[in-house]
C-alpha cells in the first residue's frame, strides 16, 4: 500500500494491521451501517497488477477464464487463472485503462501472481507490474450510494461492470448498490473526504461481509487450488465464458460442464461462532467422516455471529446438517443467495 494513503487512512480513524484497514474504531456499528445505510471502505484486502503492451489484450484472453479480447473500453468483468488441473490460482476483477488493463485480486497472493503470470510472457509484447502502489481502491455501498457519487461530482455508471472513466482513474458499478473506484493515489484523499460526508467509513471487514452476502468468491492463499471456478459458483456471476476458446486448466472446466459433473457448489451461510478461517474444512453425515467442502471468506455477522461463502457438496448442503471444522462443530445456517444455483 503506498504510505501516503496508508497515513491519510489512519489519521481517518482506520484501525491498521500491516497494511489492513480493519475497521475504523466500531466494528459493529460499521456493520449495522452496511446493512441498512451508506458505507465507505478502503479496500485495503485487494491489490492490482497492470498489463501493458499492445499484446495485453490477446496474453490475458489466453490465461484467463473469460473474453478479453471483446472486453469493452467501458465494461469491467470477473475471471480467473486456473492451474492445469483447472484449479483456481486468483480470481480477478478486470478492466481497460487506456490500453492497459488492471486486474484486481486478494492483496495476500498480488507478489505470487505476478511473478507466475510474468512466466507466460516470453516472447508476447506486453509487461506485466506491480500497481498496487498507485491506485488507491475505495468501496461505496448502499441505496445512497450513486447520490453520494454525485454529490462528490463523480458520474454514476449504469449498469453492473459499467465502467465510467476518470482523469485519474475509473469508477466500476459492481451490483445495484455497490460502487468501486480505483483511482491515483494522489486524488484518492480528497474523493475521499467528498464521500464521507454522504457515507460512514467502514472496515475490510464489513466489505468483506458485503462480498459474501452478494454470493462473491475471492481466492486467498490458504484456498489456491482448492477449486475449480464452478465449485466458487465463478461461471454464475459471469467469471467464465465457455466460448472463448484454450486457457489454463479450460479442458477441466469445459468437461465439468458439459458432462454435468458440477457436484460442488458455494453456499452462504450463518453461524453462531467465531469466523473460521478461509481454507477451515466442512463435515456432514452423509461423507462419514470426510471433509464435504471448504471455506471460501468469512466475515462477522451484522446479526452476530459469522457469516461464510462455503463451497460443499452440493448433497451435504441438501442434507441441512454441515458443521465447520468437525462432525460436531458449529453448524451452518444456509442464507439465501441472490442468484440461482443451476
Amino acid at each position: 500500500m503506498n504510505s501516503n494513503w496508508r497515513n491519510f487512512l489512519a489519521n481517518r480513524g482506520a484501525k491498521l494491521a500491516g497494511d489492513n484497514a480493519y475497521d475504523f474504531g466500531d466494528a459493529k456499528a460499521e456493520l449495522e451501517a452496511a446493512a441498512s445505510g451508506t458505507v465507505l471502505s478502503a479496500l485495503t484486502q485487494f491489490s492490482l497488477i497492470r498489463a501493458t503492451g499492445e499484446d495485453a489484450a490477446s496474453f490475458l484472453h489466453n490465461l484467463l477464464t473469460n473474453d478479453v479480447l471483446h472486453l469493452g473500453r467501458n465494461r469491467a468483468e470477473r475471471c480467473g487463472f486456473c492451474s492445469p488441473k483447472g484449479r483456481l490460482l486468483a480470481d480477478f476483477l478486470l478492466w481497460r485503462e487506456e490500453n492497459d488493463f488492471l486486474l484486481q485480486l486478494s492483496a495476500d497472493i498480488q507478489p505470487a501472481m505476478l511473478k507466475k503470470l510474468s512466466m507466460y510472457v516470453l516472447r508476447s509484447k506486453v509487461k506485466l507490474s506491480d500497481a498496487g502502489s498507485d491506485v488507491a481502491l475505495i468501496g461505496l455501498a448502499g441505496d445512497e450510494a450513486p447520490a453520494a457519487l454525485r454529490t462528490a461530482g463523480l458520474d454514476v455508471p449504469a449498469e453492473p461492470f459499467d465502467v465510467v472513466h476518470l482523469a485519474d482513474g475509473a469508477v466500476i458499478r459492481l451490483d445495484a448498490r455497490r460502487f468501486q473506484l480505483a483511482v491515483r493515489v494522489g486524488v484518492a484523499t480528497g474523493i475521499w473526504e467528498r464521500l464521507s460526508a454522504q457515507a460512514k467509513p467502514v472496515g475490510m471487514l464489513t466489505w468483506r461481509w458485503l462480498n459474501i452476502a452478494a454470493g462473491i468468491p475471492h481466492i486467498t492463499a490458504p484456498t489456491q487450488e482448492a477449486f475449480v471456478p464452478q465449485m466458487a459458483n465463478l461461471e454464475l456471476i459471469g467469471g467464465v465464458s465457455f466460448t472463448k476458446g484454450c486457457y489454463p486448466g479450460q479442458e477441466v472446466v469445459a468437461r465439468t460442464k458439459y458432462l454435468g459433473k458440477v457436484k460442488r457448489r458455494a453456499y452462504r451461510a450463518h453461524l453462531q461462532a467465531d469466523c473460521p478461517q478461509a481454507g477451515a474444512e466442512l463435515f456432514s453425515p452423509d461423507m462419514a467422516g470426510q471433509p464435504c467442502g471448504k471455506i471460501i471468506e468469512s466475515a462477522p455477522s451484522p446479526s452476530g455471529g459469522c457469516e461464510v461463502l462455503a463451497s460443499m457438496l452440493m448433497s451435504s448442503a441438501e442434507s441441512g446438517a454441515v458443521h465447520v471444522g468437525s462432525a460436531d462443530g458449529p453448524l451452518l445456517s444456509f442464507l439465501a443467495l441472490p442468484y440461482a444455483l443451476e
